[in-house]
């Protein structure tokens, strides 16, 4: 399936958020995640779907000064 990850497609073989999210590396509790523009909230991502063509924002924070 692809999907766009951050502006960039991808294609993975998730079919969940939570899938994608582990598939690219992206793991811990501080992550802000929206598909097609709609917050998920970290305890729906396992729950949440993918379609072809979707459109994934992943933020995490970042630390440094």
């Amino acid at each position: 399936m692809r999907v766009i990850v951050n502006g960039e497609a991808q294609t993975c073989p998730a079919q969940t958020l939570a899938e994608l999210l582990k598939a690219l590396d992206y793991e811990g509790d501080f992550l802000a995640t929206a598909v097609n523009g709609d917050l998920v909230h970290r305890e729906e991502r396992a729950d949440c779907l993918l379609k072809e063509g979707d459109k994934v924002e992943i933020l995490a924070p970042m630390q440094g000064g």
